[in-house]
């Protein structure tokens, strides 16, 4: 399994400019080209895989390459076994060699071979997926949106948990409202963001209700709140990493902080290249460097990290 975090120490700090790696302008359909991308994830070898949400497929950018290559889906929106319909998320399994996607629209995560794979192969049905990730045994954790929970899924043998939220829409501790994104501790704590509550929970293992670790429930652009999170990282040492989507910046929030800081973006929605707009996915490599998929500007763009 893939986690989507390196070992990042507190004060790393990214160069602010960044550059654009796929897609960019008004956003299309040709291989330079992304629309609307969602959730991504980056490999040992640094290749990045994307979900290039409207375009109904998941693209593959080698280091290096200027153009990707569709590796799922890419037939057209439909629920074929070789399409895909609005795909929110991505990662890869390594000891199956395979790409596990949320495939929205279609209400089913599916499995896709890396290597020359032309058809999907459906794992989970009836699910309003939106972000996945897999812990260090093996354990897929699956955000239902529609459903307001996040469940924990044994690959290969059907058991399914709910680990988060499963208590109907709301703004109790015991509650999501549309969660989006996931990330799983060492510890396999759980840790969701909560977009229309504009909070970051964790749910401990086992837990009966969360704790808010980033965000307050105002719809705000202080460094104490987030408006609409999405996309989520949490690193080793539990600091969360957040893609706070209509305040266009990626947060940062310490284990225990009451405040977070912005380390990307935060100066107006725009497509400079140290702007943001609209912020979905992030994902980091093992050096550090940050990878932000971002809707508005349908492109993904790297932040270096700074080498002190």
């Amino acid at each position: 399994p893939l986690l989507r975090s390196a070992n990042l120490n507190d004060n790393a700090k990214w160069i602010q400019n960044g550059f654009t790696i796929a897609g960019g302008d008004w956003g299309g359909s040709e291989m330079n080209q992304l629309y609307s991308p969602s959730g991504l994830c980056v490999d040992d070898d640094q290749i990045v895989y994307i979900a290039d949400c409207n375009n109904h497929r998941i693209v593959e950018l080698k280091c290096g390459a200027t153009i990707g290559r569709v590796v799922a889906g890419g037939n057209g929106e439909g629920n074929n076994p070789h399409q895909l319909n609005c795909p929110r998320d991505v990662i890869i399994d390594k000891e199956r060699d395979s790409l596990i996607i949320c495939d929205y629209n279609n209400k089913r995560v599916v499995r896709w071979p890396r290597q020359n794979g032309t058809n999907g192969e459906t794992i989970i049905s009836n699910v309003g997926c939106w972000g996945l990730t897999m812990d260090d045994n093996g354990f897929l954790y699956v955000v239902d949106c529609d459903k307001h929970e996040v469940i924990r899924y044994r690959m290969g043998k059907r058991q399914e948990t709910v680990v988060a939220g499963g208590n109907g829409p709301g703004n109790h501790l015991d509650q999501l409202y549309q969660p989006m994104y996931v990330s799983v501790d060492r510890d396999h704590s759980v840790y969701v963001s909560d977009s229309i509550n504009n909070r970051v929970m964790k749910w401990m293992k086992d837990a009966k209700e969360g704790i808010v670790v980033a965000g307050e429930q105002n719809e705000e652009n202080s460094l104490t709140q987030l408006s609409n999170p999405w996309g989520i990282v949490v690193d080793q040492s539990g600091t969360v990493y957040v893609a706070d989507n209509e305040n266009h910046r990626i947060m940062r929030w310490p284990q225990g902080a009451t405040q977070g800081s912005a380390i990307i973006g935060g100066n107006d929605r725009a497509s400079q290249c140290n702007q943001l707009y609209y912020p979905i996915g992030l994902s980091f490599n093992r050096e550090g460097n940050l990878y932000v998929s971002e809707y508005g500007n349908h492109r993904v763009q790297k932040f270096n990290i700074a080498q002190n």
